[in-house]
Formats: C-alpha cells, sequence, structure tokens
C-alpha cells in the first residue's frame, strides 16, 4: 500500500496574520510557520494503517518554498517513511488550479493507492483542494471523512451533515479529505527526529513535473484587489429604561434579523 499525504506549512494561528498588499499573499516574516494542524491528522491517519500493515509506504509531499523543509521533516519524525517536495519560484502565489496540476502531477510521478488531505486549510480555506486533485487524477473523492476505513482494495468512512451521518465508500485508487474529528497527531520522538534525517527527501520542480506554470492557454483565477480588514467599530449599547425589549427588537430588525 502507497498512501500519499498532502501537507502544507501555514503562519502559526496564534500570531497574527496579514496580507502583504502589494503581492496579495499572506505576510509570512516574523510569523512562526507550522504544519497546519488538519495535516498533522492526516500523517496520523496514514500512520495508524501503516502501524497494522507493516510495509506500508507513507509518502509527505506539500508544494512550498525551500524554506519549509523543516516543517517537512516534522512529517517525517512523526513516522512518514519519505518526503516529496515541490519548490519552483515560479509557482509562487499558485491559485487552486495550478496547485491541483502540481499535486496531481507529483502524485502520479511517486506513484498512490490513496491520497490523504485535510478538508479546510488554516490559511487558505479554500476548502475544494482534495475534490480538485482527484478530478485531475480521475479517481473517486470521498470528502469530509469523521472517520476512516482503509483496507487492501477500498476505502470508506462517515461523513457528517445537518442532514445526518452518511456512510461513503469507494474503491483504491481514490483521494479522501478528513476533519478535525480525525485523530490528532503523534508527538514526535528524539529517535523520530534522528530517524527523519536519513529519510529520502526529494525536491522536484514544475518542470520535472511536466507542468507550466506560466501557460497562456490554461485558464487561472487572479486576484483583482486586496485591502486591509477594516477596524472593528464600536457595538451599540443599550440601556434598560423599561423599554430594552423594544430597542433590541428594532435593533435586529434594522440588522436584518427580524422580518
Amino acid at each position: 500500500m502507497k498512501i500519499v499525504v498532502l501537507i502544507k506549512e501555514v503562519p502559526d494561528t496564534w500570531g497574527e496574520r496579514r496580507l502583504d498588499l502589494e503581492t496579495g499573499l499572506t505576510d509570512r516574516a516574523g510569523v512562526t510557520p507550522v504544519l497546519d494542524e488538519i495535516d498533522e491528522r492526516t500523517v496520523e491517519a496514514a500512520l495508524a494503517f501503516a502501524d497494522t500493515h507493516p510495509g506500508t509506504d507513507v509518502i509527505a509531499l506539500t508544494m512550498a518554498p525551500a524554506s519549509a523543509a523543516a516543517t517537512v521533516r516534522k512529517a517525517l519524525a512523526m513516522g512518514a517513511t519519505s518526503a516529496v517536495h515541490v519548490v519552483d519560484d515560479a509557482l509562487r502565489g499558485a491559485d487552486l488550479l495550478l496547485t491541483a496540476d502540481v499535486l496531481a502531477a507529483a502524485i502520479r510521478r511517486a506513484g498512490f493507492d490513496l491520497v490523504i488531505a485535510g478538508n479546510l486549510s488554516t490559511d487558505g480555506g479554500g476548502g475544494v483542494l482534495p475534490a480538485m486533485v482527484a478530478e485531475v487524477l480521475g479517481v473517486p473523492n470521498l470528502t469530509a471523512l469523521s472517520t476512516l476505513e482503509l483496507s487492501d482494495d477500498s476505502v470508506a468512512g462517515e461523513r457528517v451533515s445537518d442532514a445526518g451521518t452518511m456512510r461513503v465508500s469507494a474503491a483504491l485508487p481514490a483521494v479522501v479529505s478528513i476533519t478535525e474529528a480525525m485523530p490528532e497527531g503523534r508527538f514526535t520522538t528524539f529517535k523520530g527526529i534522528m530517524a527523519a534525517k536519513k529519510k529520502p527527501y526529494e525536491t522536484v520542480d514544475a518542470t520535472a513535473l511536466g507542468v507550466e506554470p506560466e501557460d497562456p492557454a490554461v485558464p487561472r483565477y487572479i486576484m483583482l484587489s486586496v485591502s486591509e480588514r477594516p477596524p472593528r467599530e464600536a457595538g451599540v449599547k443599550i440601556t434598560d429604561e423599561g423599554d430594552a425589549a423594544e430597542k433590541l427588537a428594532a435593533f435586529l430588525a434594522d440588522e436584518g434579523v427580524l422580518r
């Protein structure tokens, strides 16, 4: 079994995050980079299967600047068997379409039975990348799984929605995305950190994957404008003089909450 886990380096959610108003990209200067918490869970999901199925390869895959190497090695320290790091300045600021093309090309190159991704990154929040990767690869996609069951030829799990809990399944190869309902990632140990330094770590660029980042024949999304979040305004304070209920109802009606 070969499992590819999509991981991403993101700014620490405890730090203050801003956009660079010139590039429209996240300003990462001065913010501690970390492995996205949902991706720690994806690595854990793959490792949980590998723990009971010797010979399973868990490949950590990311598209990120070269500076993200330490974050990728955390996945190796957790127990992933190898890593593929796509590094290319031409991919800086890549939109979801281009990102999906690049990741799918890297996945094909590595070979896979299953791809596991988080359902939503904390810095982008698109929530569609796993489905886009599955579409490019031409394989089934199970989204937002709160449980994961894997066999030699199929994958299944539960998806919780407003309509209830659904059980879904697909034949392998497939792409799945998981939610924060899955178990947390395991802690790294000193032994794991030292072992990570000796594990296979491949760095490739877009050319090696056969992807042309600036292909004019491929339509891409562009950002038209970006601006700072407006400062928070003071709220409305209602003083009860015997008519607080009426004032509150009027306020809610003005805000469109009541009709």
